[in-house]
């Protein structure tokens, strides 16, 4: 009962989107679980910060990375945050627990040239699926779009005029994202071929549609359209829209845009979050430095 106040609290309070719940509804599922093997008759306000270490520890043991273990643990400090608010408990036994270090990588970006080979490429179909696709991979590449974000973008929020998107993020802020006149002569060709279609075929103000059913895409079918084409021109471990937001960045970063301008394109709070993407660009010049300097390819 409580978890499910909590969830209810998170998404009509605080405008944390769906994906977001469900993210803290697994982690407060799992930690309950594993409470509940320990000894059946704990409940929230039994825990203590020696439980929750332990908690940590079995889920590294069980192959779980840093960064994971960090991402549970804040759900279950926020969870403990809303029961001490609200008088269902009278300590918070997690707030001063720290999670594992996490491990620093860089974000994995797709190179410009291989985006290149693809979308100018005979990689899909002369269907509308692949009109579609094509659309798809492009607007994320050259827009920097979350996938939730493009899952939910409608016509409304497009402005073939004025070559802009009105974007709904996380905690439903908004942002506008300017984008270039191939993109909008793409979507206008779409559009137009989507109005062909027999009426009543799609029900919905989507951009993306699904055509099997006329609905909206889901997150998981805009996940497998970007990972097979992915596949075709790179061979990164991870080929998720994820990865064409961190190309996004990167690609703007090497051709001189400012930190805050790509901050407030990527709807990122804080600076600091961008700020990773530099440590891409400076690794993508070292490894150009290192192919281009007599010196260096020397040594």
């Amino acid at each position: 009962m409580w978890v499910d106040s909590f969830l209810a609290y998170l998404e009509s309070e605080c405008n944390r989107s769906k994906l977001t719940v469900e993210t803290y509804r697994t982690s407060l599922e799992e930690f309950h679980q594993d409470m509940k093997a320990r000894d059946e008759s704990l409940e929230w306000g039994d825990v203590d910060a020696d439980l929750v270490r332990d908690w940590m520890v079995e889920l590294m043991e069980r192959g779980n990375s840093p960064r994971t273990v960090c991402k549970k643990l804040s759900s279950l400090k926020t969870f403990y945050r809303y029961l001490l608010r609200s008088r269902l408990v009278e300590t918070d036994p997690v707030h001063a627990l720290q999670g594992p270090k996490k491990e620093k990588t860089l974000p994995q970006f797709v190179r410009e040239a291989e985006m290149d080979r693809l979308l100018d490429g005979n990689y899909f179909p002369d269907t509308l699926e692949g009109v579609r696709d094509r659309l798809l991979l492009t607007t994320l590449y050259e827009t920097g779009l979350r996938r939730s974000e493009i899952c939910g973008l409608d016509w409304k929020d497009v402005d073939l005029t004025g070559q802009q998107l009105r974007v709904t993020g996380k905690r439903n802020k908004q942002r506008v994202i300017p984008f270039g006149s191939e993109l909008c002569q793409s979507l206008l060709d779409y559009r137009q071929q989507l109005t062909q279609l027999p009426e009543g075929r799609i029900g919905t103000p989507a951009v993306f549609v699904e055509f099997r059913k006329g609905g909206r895409m889901t997150a998981g079918q805009v996940y497998d359209v970007v990972h097979r084409y992915l596949t075709e021109v790179t061979t990164l471990k991870r080929r998720s829209p994820h990865v064409l937001r961190h190309s996004f960045a990167t690609a703007m970063l090497n051709h001189q845009a400012n930190l805050q301008s790509v901050k407030e394109l990527l709807g990122h709070t804080n600076l600091a979050t961008t700020e990773i993407y530099t440590h891409t660009t400076f690794e993508e010049l070292k490894r150009m430095y290192n192919q281009a300097h007599p010196r260096a390819k020397k040594n």
